[in-house]
């Protein structure tokens, strides 16, 4: 079986190192799933996610002119990312904007009062 760009395949898990881990597709061929490919979410150890002898779905998203193929679990099930997109809340850029310029106008206030009493403004006493 050829190896393709953009094909779902299974593997076996076989090693695991601090940027991903090392997956036996079908022909004995071994293929890397980087650390920022394991999950939708942040991954601060793979073994968090991982064992050795798991078996895992992953899609084929690169393969070099040496041979070498990057994998991605993530990629590989796309229910999980779906559902990531409708847990986003939907609020207008009008919103966000308003919301932004309120922030802003507060900071600036906070700032220039806090400015003026260093410079000895209301009457700060000097002659």
């Amino acid at each position: 079986m050829a190896i393709a760009v953009g094909s779902i395949v299974e593997g076996v898990v076989t090693g695991i190192t601090n940027f991903g881990a090392f997956i036996e597709l079908p022909d004995k061929v071994t293929g890397l799933v980087h650390i920022s490919e394991v999950a939708d979410a942040y991954v601060k150890d793979v073994r968090d996610y991982l064992k050795e002898q798991d078996h895992v779905k992953v899609k084929v998203i690169h393969v070099d002119e040496n041979g070498k193929i990057g994998l991605s679990i993530k990629q590989a099930n796309p229910s999980t990312r779906s559902n990531r997109e409708r847990r986003q809340p939907t609020v207008s850029f009008e919103d966000k904007m308003a919301k932004f310029i309120k922030d802003s106008d507060e900071r600036q206030l906070d700032y220039r009062r806090a400015t003026e009493s260093k410079r000895g403004g209301r009457g700060s006493g000097r002659y």
